[in-house]
């Protein structure tokens, strides 16, 4: 029996593409190479149609980065290889659950240490970007960003972070591990500054929370259509329930 053809066009209509897209997206290895006609004409079958819905799976979970190099490390048979990018991006997302648990904690302590003494536990950028793991420069970055307000010793014109500023800081390293923007977080902490407390954060963190489950619901349902795509390829039936 002769396998249906598709022409560019057809798979372009399924996914809402141009034929342009299906075509770069062949050439960049999310669609295995299609065969030509004798007039150099792409003809596409059944099988290029679920490598392109399965790719429209995996990137709302994945990134379409990440997504692409799964795609092509399938059409080249190097599976492991995909099954490694898959838990490198499961990896991610645990890191960044965690990172959020951190955050809420931060400003659990936070509320619950209630005001802070201007002037108690000052440091210096050196001390405060090695506890935060950070570069010196990156410090400097954020206090130009308005992220941090280090006042200048009179005396030698360092700049010093008193308790209030690290806390900043501390906020601010934990939001762009989180994936926030240096202009996100500005306006974030200048609203914890007036507020005296962490509530204007609340909202931030619920959508962050959202975020991270869409994302993980996403890499579920990419999952699937993998396994259905891999099924083809190898020629097996699809085993899902009708």
């Amino acid at each position: 029996m002769t396998e249906a053809r598709l022409r560019p066009v057809d798979l372009a209509r399924g996914q809402g593409l141009s034929t342009q897209a299906v075509r770069n997206y062949e050439h960049a290895g999310i669609l295995p190479p299609a065969a030509r006609t004798a007039t150099g004409y792409r003809v596409y079958t059944p099988l290029h149609a679920r490598a392109l819905r399965t790719f429209a799976a995996l990137a709302p979970g994945h990134g379409h980065q990440v997504a692409t190099a799964i795609m092509r490390a399938v059409n080249e048979d190097a599976v492991e290889q995909a099954l490694a990018l898959i838990d490198e991006s499961h990896l991610q997302l645990r890191s960044d659950r965690r990172t959020l648990t951190a955050v809420e904690q931060a400003l659990r302590d936070l509320t619950a240490a209630g005001p802070v003494s201007p002037r108690s536990a000052d440091t210096f950028v050196g001390p405060l970007a090695r506890q935060l793991g950070i570069r010196p420069a990156t410090l400097r970055k954020w206090e130009r960003a308005g992220l941090v307000r280090p006042r200048r010793d009179p005396a030698t014109g360092y700049r010093v972070y008193t308790s209030a500023d690290v806390r900043d800081a501390r906020l601010a390293h934990q939001l762009r591990r989180g994936g926030y923007l240096l202009e996100q977080i500005a306006p974030l902490l200048d609203q914890v500054r007036a507020a005296g407390g962490v509530a204007p954060l609340e909202a931030m963190l619920h959508d962050w929370r959202a975020r991270l489950a869409r994302r993980g619901r996403a890499m579920l349902a990419g999952a699937a259509e993998l396994d259905v795509y891999l099924r083809e390829r190898a020629g097996q039936p699809d085993l899902r329930p009708a």
